[in-house]
């Protein structure tokens, strides 16, 4: 989140896309209704802090015709 630089109130971002692989632009509108202002910030990678030893590869998500559904038993 960010604050914005006009009134300071909290900015929510709207939309935002990949400049690069470590570099992402958003484009933020504050939540003060008296305020409004809609302007641009750069989101990027500086350094790593700690890296993992092995990174394995999470399965994608199901396709949303293929979601599995929980069933519910009535109880009581």
């Amino acid at each position: 989140m960010m604050n914005c630089p006009l009134c300071q109130q909290a900015a929510h971002t709207r939309t935002s896309f990949y400049v690069s692989s470590t570099t992402k632009e958003r484009y933020q509108q504050c939540t003060n209704i008296n305020c409004g202002h809609t302007f641009i910030t750069m989101e990027t990678f500086v350094r790593s802090i700690v890296k993992p030893q092995n990174v394995q590869s999470a399965p994608p998500h199901p396709a949303k015709n293929a979601q599995v559904g929980f069933c519910f038993e009535g109880g009581g």
